[in-house]
Parts: structure tokens; C-alpha cells; sequence
């Protein structure tokens, strides 16, 4: 019988280091390309990729195999990962391991390569003292076996901005301004680092969108955004407290739209007032947004709510707790009291009996021998971790049990709903 992985070679590299194998890194990227279906790059965006993974201090592993044909540089598997910050909550941020760019070719499914690569660098995650990992998926049964549970939820919506669409009466003291996405970026990223502190689930942003923010480059396209645009909100003194990036599809006749990129406000004031300004864009009557949160605070500001149409409900966040003190105590709770967790963690990064006692909506936690009150997986513990699902529907399909679980939700549950806008 074979040695598993006998025929491959597992490398870790850093594109910030200046004497990493440029070749190898190359190979990286375009095995990354052949495992999304994207095409290949050329050496400038080569060189651009590998300046924005260096900015993020970003780590990139790769298994790459004994090649009998080709030149051996691509492996047949990719991963990523940084260091960030997550808002988890009453005006918290903790660190956080970012995840990204997983592929694995299709010659080497099922033997084990994804959970090799994942292991070392959750060990690699809690050896720099982050408590807390998360990723976006592409696809939602892989994850759950290695602790990651869906911890924010998003929709896109199209917005009706025809006759019907009116907000109700909006006493704005403040201004607009348009701007080229260069001069806005300033502002962009003052205005969301405030919202990155006081958004439940928010996610502090890698080094590429700047690029993708400024118009400077398109990833997808290969190529410089010339359609985007800039609006700035600016407060009566002047300080720009709000920002939407926006651009038109492109199709002029009959489903001619504008797709809202990005926005973000210090005010619910400012927010709405930029809703207004794109519902006023003349020659369409349709705007776009893949990243509005559950509850918006702009369907109850309009006239009519049924302008908005929910088109895809989504998973925007998989979270991963790896320090379950220090995330634990770190995230708000509603009600005093006091359990003993047994948490099911095939990694053990989590694993054993906890005692969680809350008070005053801060909690203290510790390692304990007593008996558990309430027993869950590491996955459902992730999946809990920001408040966006309830205990309970968890506990009616046995995801939760215990006898203490209705204490444990009553201590768990509330709090905003956590909203995500950063895509990695």
C-alpha cells in the first residue's frame, strides 16, 4: 500500500518574503487560477497579486507533485491565509485568521490533502495567538467537519427605484458630493474602519481592495474598472461621514440597472440619503446590492417596502472559534448565568468542558472537570459565535443538548444582527 502524499511535496511560502522562490509563487497562482476555472496571469498581475498578498503578511501553502510531463511549479492544492480583525460584537474586535484561496485538483480529491493543509494552518493560526478563524465558501458541506459554522448571513436584494420608491420624510442637514474613486478612497477607508468598529461581523479589509475600491483594477475582468463612480455623504461640518461606490451594468434598454459596489455611513441619515441619491440616477429604475444585510433599516424608511425584492439569501461569513476563552469572553451576552459546555472538537483546538458564567453582559470562562449542562460541536459553536442563528432551532434538531440548554440560549441569544461586506 502507498504513503499518503508520497508523491507530494508540501511548501509554504510568504509572497512578501523578496527571496521566495518567484517560480514556485507563480506556479501557486496559476494552480489557484486552474481551481476557480479563471485563466491564467500574466506577469503583471503576477507582480500586482504578490504586492497585495505581501502587504497582508499573507502565508500561501501548496502541495505540488513529482511531475512526469509538465514542469512541476502548479500544485495540486492551494491555501491561504492573513491576519485581520472581526467585529464580534458591543464594540469588540478580535483577532482574526482569514482564510482563502482553497483548491484542490480534481487528480487528488479524497485523500486527505484539504484536511492536511487545513490542520497545519489552524496550528499555525493559534501559534500567532489568533483566537478566532473564518473564510468564505464556496461551497457549504465542506467546512462544518474542521469547526467552521455559517456566523453571518447576507442578501441581495433589487431595488425598485421607479415611481414607487420614496423614503419617508428625511431631514438631511448634510451634502453630497461626487468624486473620482481615487480622491474618495481616503474617505472610503476612514468611513469603513469606523464601521468595521461598531458593526457586529464586519471584517477588516485585505491589502487588494484598494484596487478594487479606486477602479484601478478589476480582478475578474483582467483590467482597469472604468465604470465605476464615487458619491460622498459629507456631515454639516464638512467630514465626510458616508460613501456609496457604484456603477451602471452597461445595458442600456430594458434591464439597464445600477449595481451598488460598496457603501457604508456613520449616520442612518447619511445611509439613506446615499440610497436616495442612487434611486435618483437617471435612465434606470433598478439597483443592485449582493451585500445588504438581513434587516436594513432602509425598508422601514420607505413608503412603499415592496420596492425591495430579496432575489438570493446567502452565507457571507464560516467562522471558526480556536481560543474559546478568549473568544468567548470577548463576544456581548444577554442574561446572567452559568453553564458547563462540553464542546465536540475533532482538531482539539476547543475541545473539553468549559464553565461559562455571565453577568452584567460579559462572561468569564474556565476549564472544568464538572459534568456538562450543555453539549455541541465545534462547527455548531461557530456557528453561534456572532449571534446570527438562535440556540434554539439548533437544540430542536439536536445540535444542542443538555439540560441547561434553554439557560445557555437565554445567555447566548440577541444582540444586532451581525452584517458582513468584505468578500475574500
Amino acid at each position: 500500500m502507498s504513503e499518503p502524499y508520497a508523491d507530494l511535496t508540501f511548501r509554504t511560502l510568504e509572497p512578501g518574503d523578496e527571496g521566495a522562490d518567484a517560480a514556485l509563487l507563480r506556479g501557486w497562482l496559476e494552480g489557484l487560477a486552474r481551481g476557480f476555472h479563471d485563466g491564467r496571469n500574466d506577469q503583471a498581475e503576477f507582480d500586482r497579486w504578490r504586492k497585495h498578498a505581501g502587504r497582508d503578511g499573507a502565508v500561501v501553502r501548496g502541495a505540488w507533485p513529482t511531475a512526469r510531463v509538465a514542469d512541476g511549479t502548479l500544485p495540486v492544492g492551494t491555501f491561504a491565509s492573513w491576519a485581520g480583525e472581526l467585529n464580534v460584537g458591543g464594540g469588540r474586535t478580535l483577532g482574526l485568521h482569514m482564510i482563502s484561496d482553497v483548491t484542490v485538483a480534481p487528480t487528488h480529491r479524497r485523500q486527505g490533502l484539504l484536511r492536511r493543509l487545513m490542520t497545519e494552518d489552524l496550528d499555525h493560526a493559534v501559534a500567532q495567538g489568533r483566537p478566532v478563524a473564518a473564510l468564505t465558501a464556496t461551497e457549504g458541506s465542506i467546512y462544518g467537519r474542521f469547526g467552521f459554522g455559517p456566523a453571518v448571513r447576507g442578501r441581495r436584494v433589487e431595488i425598485d427605484t421607479g415611481p414607487r420608491f420614496g423614503l419617508r420624510d428625511l431631514d438631511d442637514p448634510g451634502s453630497l458630493e461626487m468624486a473620482e474613486p481615487t480622491e474618495a478612497w481616503p474617505h472610503v477607508r476612514a468611513v469603513f474602519e469606523r464601521h468595521l468598529g461598531r458593526t457586529r461581523g464586519a471584517v477588516s479589509r485585505p491589502s487588494f481592495y484598494e484596487m478594487f475600491l479606486t477602479g484601478e483594477y478589476d480582478w475578474d475582468k483582467g483590467a482597469p474598472d472604468k465604470m465605476l463612480r464615487a458619491v460622498l455623504h459629507l456631515d454639516p461640518a464638512g467630514a465626510v461621514d458616508g460613501y456609496a461606490l457604484f456603477k451602471h451594468n452597461g445595458d442600456h434598454r430594458k434591464d439597464a440597472a445600477v449595481e451598488l459596489v460598496d457603501l457604508a455611513a456613520d449616520t442612518t441619515t447619511a445611509y439613506l440619503r446615499l440610497w436616495r441619491f442612487v434611486a435618483d440616477i437617471d435612465l434606470v429604475e433598478k439597483v443592485r446590492w449582493g451585500r445588504s444585510p438581513l434587516l436594513d433599516v432602509l425598508e422601514v424608511a420607505l413608503v412603499d417596502p415592496r420596492v425591495v425584492t430579496t432575489t438570493a439569501l446567502h452565507d457571507t461569513l464560516w467562522v471558526r472559534v480556536l481560543d474559546l476563552p478568549v473568544a468567548l469572553e470577548a463576544r456581548p451576552w444577554s442574561a446572567d448565568g452559568d453553564v458547563v459546555l462540553e464542546v465536540d472538537d475533532d482538531l482539539g483546538h476547543t475541545a473539553g468542558r468549559w464553565r461559562v458564567t455571565t453577568s452584567a453582559g460579559a462572561a468569564t470562562v474556565r476549564r472544568t472537570d464538572d459534568a456538562a449542562d450543555v453539549r455541541l460541536s465545534a462547527e455548531t459553536l461557530g456557528h453561534l459565535y456572532l449571534g446570527d442563528v438562535d440556540v434554539a432551532p439548533l437544540a430542536a434538531v439536536g445540535r444542542v443538548t443538555g439540560a441547561a440548554a434553554g439557560t445557555f440560549a437565554a445567555m447566548a441569544d440577541g444582540g444586532p444582527t451581525p452584517w458582513c461586506t468584505t468578500g475574500f
